[in-house]
C-alpha cells in the first residue's frame, strides 16, 4: 500500500483528491480554496502505524477557529458542507497537521490566490460512524459579530444586592456579574478583594484539548442512553460563545466526541441559560429558551437521536423568551417555571413565576390552572421530578438569593412550601443538581450574589432533611453554571461473558462538568464518582 497521506476534495467539480500532507513530509501544511466551493471532504490513505492523528483546522482571514475535527484509525474521513449558506468570500485556510510524527512542517500549498471564509462561524464535528452536515442561517453570524465585545451579565443585575434578603446596601463594583470579564476586572479602580485582584494578572481561561470541550459555563448534559450524553451550548472566555457547542460523552471510556455535524437539519443557534430535556419515550431531545449576549430566545428545537436529525417547532400558544428557567418532564409535556425575561421588561424585578406546560404531541403552550403557595419569581433554580412532584429550590430574583423549596404535586397541580430540617444549603443559584435516588437529589455549588460555591448537600423527600457532605473531590473549586447528571453504569452477567447490562437497579455514576469560578476560569473538567459513595 502507498505511504500514509491526508487527501482532500474541494467541492464535486475535482477532478482528482489532492495530497495535502504525507507521512515521508510530515508536520503541518497549509491550504486555501478557491471562491464557490460547497463542500470539503477530507480522507487519509495508507497504514497509520507511523500516525497517531491528523488535526484539521479552517480558519478566517483574522486567524479566528471556524472548523476543528480530527481524524483518526477509526475516523478516517469527514467532510463539511455549506449548502444553504451559499459559497464563502474572504480569506479561509484549511490547515492539516499529522501527530505523532516529529519533522519539518511542509512548505504551505496554494491553490488558489483568492481565499474565502464561511457564512457559518462554527466549529465542525467528526462523528463516529459517518459524517453529518451542518446547517444554520444566514444571519446568525452577523448577530454575533454586533454582539461581539458585550458580556452576558448575571441576569437581573442591579447596584443593590444582597444574597439573603432585600435591603438598600449597595453592592461592590462589579459583583453583580456571575462571571465579570476579565478585561472589566483588571481595570476597576476599586477591585472585589484582594484575592480577585491577584487572580486577575494570571490567565483565566482553561484551554481544552482538541479532543475535549472548551472550559464553558451555562451548558447543558443531557443523557440519552446509559452510555451516551449530549453537551449543548455554553460560554467561555472572554464572554465569548463557544464555537464547539456539542459534543457527545461516551461514558464508556469518558471520551468526547465534536457532534455538531453529527446529526442533520438546522442546529439552535449558540446560547446559555437554555434547558436540555430528554424525553425517554420518544428518544428526542427538547432545547427551550436561553440568551445569547442580549437577544433572549422562546423557540424550541428537537434532536431526534434515532434518526440524527434537528427540528425547530412551530408551535402554537404563546411562552415569553425566558433564560436560566427550570424545564421538567412529566408524562411526556415539558413544565417550564420561572427563569429571567429580557431587558427591559415590564415586570419590576424581570423574573417569572409562572407555569407553562409544552405539549410535544400537539405541537401547542398553555398554562395550567395552579392552585396553592406559589414560589416567588426567580431565575437559576433547580426543578426535578420525584414522586410525582417537581421539587424547586433555589434561584435568584435581584437582589435576593433564594434557599426555600416548593413542591408543585403535578396531580392536584398545587404549589406549596417545604418545612425542612437538617443543614440546609445557603441561598444560592446556578448551582448543579442531580436526583440520586427516588427520595434524594443532590445540590452542588452555585453562586450567592457574591462568590461561588464548592459545597454539597442531599435533600431526603421522604423526611424533608438536609444533610451537608463532605466531598474531597467536589470541594476544591468553586464552581457555578456547572452540569451535574447520573448515568447507569454498565456490569457483566458473569466473568464469562462479556455482555453488559443496563438496568434502573444498575450502580449509578454521577458525573460533573464545566462551570466557572467567578473570577474568569472557566472549567472543561470532567469528575466522575459513584453514586453509592455519595449516599454512604
Amino acid at each position: 500500500m502507498d505511504e500514509f497521506g491526508v487527501y482532500a476534495v474541494f467541492g464535486p467539480e475535482e477532478e482528482a483528491p489532492r495530497r495535502i500532507v504525507n507521512i515521508g513530509r510530515p508536520g503541518k501544511s497549509t491550504v486555501t480554496v478557491k471562491p464557490g466551493v460547497q463542500q470539503i471532504v477530507l480522507f487519509t490513505r495508507g497504514r497509520w502505524d507511523k500516525c497517531t492523528s491528523v488535526t484539521v483546522e479552517l480558519n478566517d482571514e483574522n486567524n479566528v477557529l471556524i472548523l476543528l475535527g480530527k481524524l483518526t484509525p477509526f475516523n478516517k474521513c469527514f467532510s463539511w458542507e455549506l449548502w444553504e449558506d451559499g459559497a464563502w468570500s474572504n480569506g479561509a485556510t484549511l490547515t492539516v497537521q499529522l501527530e505523532g510524527v516529529k519533522s519539518e512542517p511542509d512548505a504551505t500549498l496554494t491553490i488558489s490566490q483568492k481565499e474565502y471564509t464561511p457564512e457559518c462561524n462554527a466549529a465542525a464535528l467528526v462523528p463516529r460512524g459517518g459524517v453529518g452536515k451542518r446547517k444554520r442561517s444566514r444571519d446568525e453570524e452577523v448577530e454575533e459579530d454586533k454582539a461581539k465585545g458585550q458580556e452576558n451579565i448575571c441576569p437581573n443585575a442591579s447596584e443593590k444586592a444582597t444574597p439573603h434578603r432585600r435591603g438598600r446596601n449597595s453592592l461592590r463594583a462589579g459583583q453583580t456579574r456571575l462571571f465579570p470579564q476579565k478585561e472589566e476586572q483588571t481595570t476597576t479602580h476599586t477591585p472585589q478583594n484582594p484575592r480577585t485582584k491577584a487572580k486577575q494578572t494570571k490567565t483565566p481561561t482553561q484551554t481544552a484539548a482538541v479532543d475535549s470541550p472548551s472550559g464553558r459555563w451555562g451548558q447543558t448534559l443531557c443523557q440519552i442512553d446509559p452510555q451516551t450524553a449530549i453537551l449543548i451550548g455554553g460560554q467561555g472566555a472572554r464572554m465569548q460563545f463557544c464555537k464547539d457547542p456539542i459534543w457527545k460523552l461516551c461514558t464508556e471510556d469518558l471520551s468526547w466526541v465534536p457532534a455538531e455535524t453529527l446529526a442533520e437539519g438546522p442546529t439552535p443557534e449558540a446560547r446559555i441559560g437554555h434547558t436540555a430535556t430528554y424525553d425517554p419515550e420518544s428518544k428526542r431531545i427538547f432545547v427551550f429558551g436561553g440568551s445569547k449576549h442580549k437577544k433572549w430566545f422562546n423557540d424550541v428545537h428537537i434532536l431526534d437521536t434515532q434518526s440524527w436529525r434537528w427540528t425547530m417547532v412551530e408551535a402554537q400558544g404563546k411562552v415569553p423568551p425566558l433564560a436560566y428557567h427550570s424545564c421538567t418532564l412529566f408524562r411526556g409535556e415539558l413544565f417550564v417555571f420561572g427563569g429571567v425575561f429580557p431587558r427591559p421588561h415590564p415586570e419590576p424585578d424581570g423574573c417569572s413565576d409562572s407555569l407553562y406546560i409544552f405539549n410535544p404531541e400537539m405541537a401547542i403552550w398553555y398554562q395550567p390552572i395552579v392552585n396553592g403557595d406559589k414560589p416567588a419569581p426567580r431565575s437559576g433554580h433547580s426543578a426535578c421530578v420525584m414522586q410525582g412532584k417537581i421539587f424547586i429550590f433555589g434561584g435568584w430574583d435581584t437582589p435576593v438569593c433564594f434557599n426555600d423549596m416548593f413542591q408543585l404535586d403535578l396531580c392536584l397541580m398545587e404549589f406549596s412550601a417545604v418545612q425542612t430540617s437538617g443543614s440546609a444549603p445557603s441561598p444560592r443559584s446556578w448551582h448543579g443538581c442531580a436526583v440520586l435516588s427516588d427520595s434524594r437529589f443532590l445540590v452542588h455549588g452555585g453562586y450567592n450574589g457574591n462568590d461561588a460555591l464548592s459545597d454539597t448537600f442531599i435533600f431526603n423527600t421522604d423526611t424533608s432533611c438536609w444533610t451537608s457532605l463532605t466531598l474531597p473531590q467536589l470541594t476544591s473549586v468553586p464552581r457555578a453554571g456547572h452540569s451535574i447528571i447520573t448515568m447507569a453504569t454498565a456490569c457483566t452477567k458473569d466473568s464469562s461473558d462479556e455482555q453488559e447490562e443496563f438496568s434502573e437497579s444498575s450502580p449509578q455514576t454521577m458525573l460533573i462538568f464545566g462551570g466557572g469560578d467567578n473570577e474568569g476560569s472557566f472549567f472543561s473538567d470532567l469528575i466522575t464518582m459513584p453514586v453509592k459513595d455519595v449516599c454512604e
